[in-house]
């Protein structure tokens, strides 16, 4: 028998976002981005990995697979190429699914550099989120049914969360760290955070499931809270340095038992590098089409740039730039490790440079950051080299600037000059299309 998907709901965070609605003025301005005639979300055909896995089961070149206890989630990680060590567990409930989410049932969150995958044991679909190199993150969920046909349905519903402040205005993701009640519900009056790779260990986490060594380090996760739960319980210090998860609840028909500390800082770093790509491609070609009427309204040239398109895309070039070199990254005082293998995986998909170097390469337990080299491996993504050329010729420029020491930029100068060194070499050997000046010795 079908299972019945609940339409009362409000679709919510695939990643951890929210579910309440949003302020009618502040829902406006973030309709504003993608309902933009250079834009036009809803109606542009998406060309991500999600939508090209659709048109080969159309073709009938592949097929996927139904087998419990999981459904389709199986075959859906394979198809798409998500590594099972990626798993998350999320138990606060902070999905549209959150009747089904709790701390005896968390949901699962899978993801690789383009694909966000949300399970639910026991839930009515599979939430899908891809990154497409035009129209930013793109939402579809895949019912729960064995089928000759199964299908993945776009749900631009999901925008109601997935634009917001927390995404940079524009379709995308978040990770979001809370304090939940014994239930799973966010405490309100505790408030909560949008995490990414600046943000200190102690605000990461509430609301999930955390597997990992990482020393004197605290962070929020596995723990339950009451209104008075702002302090830590010492009772629930052995939320800390967990490494089995199977006391806490049955983790039966889990693909994995883990909830990997090492995926999990992965995760935070990329969602919000992907939503500044996004960003910055919006913002440009808003800006060139803007520009474009007002030249015409003007009797300029068409190509003729104006200084208003400029700095607007200047700013959210240097918006992203600054995240790609990781500036103000949080540190930690212990090594960190994770528990499957997340961390090997991912290292080993390179690419790398003749001295065996990547900016895939993490440094937990070295110099106790992220990674080893000051430049995010999603320089390499579809999406980075899908923006707009002069979106492409700012960053670039100013990239080139800043790991040649040239930049005047106190944060760039900061960044350590032998680790400016080695990325840009890792760049100059293993970065397709970089500009010819990259070449060059400074």
């Amino acid at each position: 028998m079908k299972r019945a998907i609940p339409t009362t709901i409000l679709t919510a965070g695939l990643v951890a976002g929210f579910y309440f609605a949003l302020p009618p003025a502040r829902a406006v301005r973030q309709q504003q981005s993608q309902e933009h005639p250079a834009i036009d979300y809803r109606q542009g055909v998406s060309a991500d990995a999600v939508a090209r896995l659709q048109r080969r089961l159309d073709d009938g070149e592949v097929k996927l697979e139904y087998s419990e206890p999981r459904g389709y989630l199986d075959s859906v990680l394979k198809h798409l190429g998500v590594s099972a060590a990626s798993q998350g567990l999320v138990f606060s409930k902070t999905s549209f699914q959150l009747h089904r989410i709790m701390p005896s049932n968390p949901r699962a969150i899978f993801f690789n550099d383009e694909t966000y995958i949300g399970y639910v044991r026991g839930g009515d679909v599979i939430e899908i989120a891809a990154v497409d190199s035009k129209l930013g993150g793109v939402f579809y969920m895949l019912e729960q049914e064995k089928t000759a046909r199964p299908r993945f349905r776009r749900n631009d519903e999901c925008l109601q969360c997935h634009v917001s402040n927390s995404t940079r205005n524009v379709p995308g993701f978040l990770v979001r760290s809370v304090y939940p009640d014994a239930r799973g519900y966010p405490i309100a009056p505790l408030g909560g955070f949008i995490t990414n790779h600046s943000s200190p260990l102690k605000e990461r986490w509430g609301g999930w499931y955390v597997t990992g060594e990482h020393g004197a380090e605290r962070h929020l996760g596995n723990m339950r809270f009451d209104e008075k739960g702002l302090d830590y319980n010492p009772a629930q210090l052995v939320s800390q340095n967990v490494t089995r998860l199977e006391p806490r609840f049955d983790t039966a028909g889990y693909v994995t038992p883990h909830s990997d500390i090492v995926a999990l800082l992965t995760l935070e770093h990329q969602t919000q590098m992907h939503n500044l790509i996004t960003r910055l491609n919006f913002e440009t070609r808003m800006a060139l089409h803007d520009q474009k009427v007002l030249n015409e309204a003007m009797g300029q040239p068409n190509d003729v740039m104006t200084d208003s398109a400029r700095r607007r895309i200047e700013r959210a070039a240097d918006d992203l730039l600054r995240y790609l070199l990781f500036t103000g990254e949080a540190r930690w005082s212990s090594p960190i490790t994770g528990t499957s293998g997340f961390a090997k995986e991912f290292a080993a998909q390179g690419p790398r440079d003749k001295q065996g170097r990547s900016l895939r390469d993490f440094d937990l337990q070295g110099k106790r950051k992220l990674f080893r080299y000051p430049c995010s491996y999603l320089i390499y993504s579809e999406a980075f080299d899908a923006l707009p050329q002069p979106a492409l010729d700012q960053v670039y420029r100013q990239l080139w600037l800043a790991l040649t020491g040239q930049s005047k930029d106190k944060e760039f100068a900061a960044i350590p000059a032998e680790d400016r060194k080695a990325a840009l070499e890792i760049l100059r050997e293993t970065k397709r299309n970089l500009p010819a000046y990259f070449q060059q010795e400074k």
